[in-house]
């Protein structure tokens, strides 16, 4: 198992629709190792492949839950199905986002509170679950990774303009931007 480089928003892999996974094997089997070993080491509840760098519908997750839902877990080519979004604004105090690509920042964003997941675990056995609440959230989160989509992407106009600022304030928004977990300093405080 190995840690991979974060990519940061601005790398093309963050902004394209990922590949359907056509194989199960060893080397997919191992890729997933290296992704939950760098979702831990980065603090993460989630972790999508393009954030690793590699264009493949797959992401973990490391998040208890009240949903009956082991609290460890993998999706390829997942589809979700959402219950509808409030369309009231985001309480910043109970529904910020983070992102481990947009690293150390923090928006409000509304999400549905429902969603329906239906995917494939690493050996390509069916997996089916219903998630409430952040748990729903961080599956909404990871699944708009694969579809090439960022939670800043998803924010209202003020909260888009913030993180507008923070991203250009970083130097960010261009390609080939990293950050390594265990080595890199943790962006979230951790």
């Amino acid at each position: 198992m190995a840690v991979h480089p974060v990519t940061i928003v601005g790398d093309p892999v963050l902004h394209r629709r990922a590949a359907e996974v056509e194989t199960f094997d060893d080397e997919l089997r191992a890729l997933i190792a290296d992704m939950f070993e760098t979702m831990d080491k980065a603090n993460g509840v989630g972790l999508a492949a393009p954030q690793i760098g590699v264009g493949l519908r797959i992401f973990v997750y490391g998040m208890a839950n009240d949903d009956g839902v082991p609290p460890r877990g993998v999706l390829v080519n997942p589809t979700l199905v959402t219950s509808k979004i409030s369309g009231a604004e985001p309480d910043p105090e109970e529904e910020s986002e983070g992102c481990l690509s947009v690293p150390g920042e923090a928006y409000p964003l509304k999400r549905a509170e429902w969603v329906k997941v239906t995917g494939l675990d690493g050996d390509g056995k069916p997996v089916e679950f219903e998630a409430t609440g952040w748990f729903a959230r961080c599956m909404q989160h990871e699944y708009d990774h694969l579809d090439g989509k960022l939670y800043v992407d998803r924010l209202n106009a003020r909260q888009g303009r913030k993180a507008k600022k923070a991203v250009k304030a970083q130097g960010w928004g261009v390609p080939g931007l990293t950050w390594l977990p265990g080595v890199d300093p943790d962006p979230f405080g951790h």
